[in-house]
């Protein structure tokens, strides 16, 4: 037998690779486990990039890329771009059409004209790649986890904080007990201390990962509170801690992202939230 024969059958779509990533994040060796990270961040680098600037980016050597492809099935690092290569294939249709449509156009495009398309491009492809993700019954256990709690703790910092900080105004409204972990005093260790296991959390944190949220997300679930957490990848150090998950990717334009789906899923959750305790109480 040779030594390709041992080898499991390759993933044949990126999403199936990316099944496959999620499912053996916490087993693959710390080098192999980095390179999924980045894979999972970052596929049109992956799709796109030689071996030798790929691994640079990464912070891992060019065998370990080799080593990578191996322990999932391709023969070799070209085997495994190919599968992130036709997933790029995919989505070039509908920018061609973009730019064929803006060229036939007999209006002068003006520059916020392109700006405002681009951005609102890019919010519609977050929604849409949202909705592939989002199952109804991760979504049920997330509502269940929050609408059980005596209290809320909401934790995102930086970006993440215009959402947390909505979403505070939302439960405010909505009547339901919460706590923004964003003290002007810098307190925040100190206020998670006070969690619970009647409590609950919700964390939000994308790329780069806030020290901050992580901190406090894990003193929050060490006293016994359930977290729920918005990230942008199964590598995410949120999950270590959390009771359920959802992965949110926000679809950048000229290197700027919205929080487009993020906020579509929060206000969901609010809603869900209240709707759910109301029909406890009633």
């Amino acid at each position: 037998m040779s030594e390709t024969d041992d080898l499991p059958s390759p993933p044949g779509s990126f999403e199936a690779l990316r099944l496959q990533l999620m499912a053996r994040r916490d087993t693959l060796p710390k080098r192999l486990a980095q390179v999924a990270a980045y894979a999972i961040e970052n596929p049109d680098d992956v799709a796109l990039s030689t071996a030798s600037s790929l691994a640079a980016r990464a912070h891992v050597q060019p065998s370990t890329l080799v080593r990578f492809a191996q322990v999932f099935g391709y023969s070799g690092f070209a085997d495994l771009q190919a599968v992130f290569r036709e997933r790029l294939r995919d989505r070039v249709p509908s920018y061609e059409a973009r730019l064929s449509a803006l060229a036939d156009s007999a209006q002068e495009a003006t520059a916020s004209g392109l700006l405002f398309d681009g951005f609102a491009d890019a919010a519609e492809h977050s929604i849409k790649g949202l909705r592939s993700r989002l199952r109804p019954d991760q979504f049920d256990e997330a509502v269940e986890v929050l609408a059980g709690a005596e209290t809320i703790y909401l934790i995102g910092q930086r970006r993440s904080f215009a959402v947390s900080s909505y979403v505070s105004y939302l439960l405010g409204t909505l009547g339901i007990k919460h706590v923004l972990v964003s003290s002007p005093l810098r307190n925040d260790v100190e206020i998670c201390k006070f969690a619970n296991e009647r409590d609950a959390a919700l964390a939000i944190s994308f790329t780069p990962y806030t020290l901050s949220t992580i901190d406090s997300a894990k003193i929050i679930a060490e006293h016994g509170a359930r977290l729920v957490v918005i990230t942008d990848s199964p590598f995410s150090p949120l999950l270590t801690h959390a009771r359920s998950w959802f992965e949110v990717v926000e679809t950048d334009f000229n290197g700027f992202r919205s929080l487009t789906a993020t906020m579509t899923l929060s206000m969901t959750l609010a809603v869900a939230i209240a709707n759910a305790r109301r029909e406890r109480s009633a």
